[in-house]
């Protein structure tokens, strides 16, 4: 069962962010968190992203625009580093403990953050005017900074990528490329981080945990290929709404240890 959602879920979520507003970790995140802890989760998330989007540009890399690249990517490095390595301080540090129906629920610190995170990250994509909240083009490293730290901490990157993007002046190709390039900076400052500074928690690659990873970006490849063979921008308004109520559900799970531990 495990397989079978990791699974379908990298593939839908891949094809259809492709020319979509959704990001692949705002809807694989919640997939992965049903099956490990909250670390890992965002750990595991993380690899398949990076990988994906590795893949991804080299199909749209030409079309980047890379002075916006740079100027959101280098100051996004430092952020990530710094969530990053927050959420190995707050990982696995407990919160509170509750019990009902004669078990015991611990959810910890970086789970609780985590759980937020996506609560709230949920409850916007069913605002309409977030949807076009942008911020000016003269803030893009700020955006970069705070996009990168966002994405170490909570594996939450893409809504605040795409609040600093807009104002840029980007048509649709070049702000999908350049979004793509940048989130491979968050990504590759993040996961040495996380796998250097975990302590429990940690992905172990080399055992089941590396499998579904593994059977997660291939899946997430495939779904890169249809979406660029096949997707035009689409219109999601039911897969949105479906996605915020799975992220909601989630969320609130890893607020109160249910998920995630």
């Amino acid at each position: 069962m495990d397989f079978l959602v990791i699974g379908i879920v990298a593939f839908a979520a891949s094809a259809l962010t492709f020319f979509s507003g959704f990001g692949l970790g705002t809807i694989l995140l919640p997939a992965f968190a049903l099956f490990f802890s909250a670390p890992a989760a965002v750990a595991a998330t993380a690899v398949v992203h990076l990988l994906n989007n590795l893949f991804k540009g080299t199909l749209i890399f030409r079309t980047a625009h890379w002075p916006t690249v740079l100027r959101f990517g280098i100051p996004a490095v430092p952020g990530a580093i710094a969530g990053a390595l927050l959420l190995a301080y707050l990982g696995e540090m407990p919160a509170f403990r509750w019990s009902a129906f004669g078990r015991e629920f611990v959810p910890s610190t970086g789970g609780i953050i985590i759980g937020l995170a996506l609560f709230v990250l949920a409850v916007l994509e069913l605002v309409p005017w977030f949807q076009k909240l942008s911020a000016p083009a003269r803030w893009v490293p700020l955006g970069g900074l705070l996009m990168g730290f966002s994405g170490g901490l909570t594996g939450q990157q893409g809504a605040l990528r795409s609040i600093f993007l807009l104002k840029t002046g980007l048509d649709a190709p070049r702000f999908i490329a350049t979004g793509t390039m940048v989130s491979i900076f968050v990504d590759v400052s993040r996961l040495p981080t996380y796998f250097a500074s975990f302590t429990r928690g940690t992905l172990d690659l080399a055992g089941r945990e590396g499998m579904l990873v593994a059977v997660g970006t291939a899946c997430a490849f495939a779904g890169a290929w249809v979406g660029a063979s096949y997707f035009k921008k689409v219109t999601i308004e039911v897969v949105r709404y479906l996605v915020a109520a799975l992220m909601l559900l989630i969320g609130t799970g890893l607020i109160f240890g249910v998920l995630g531990t």
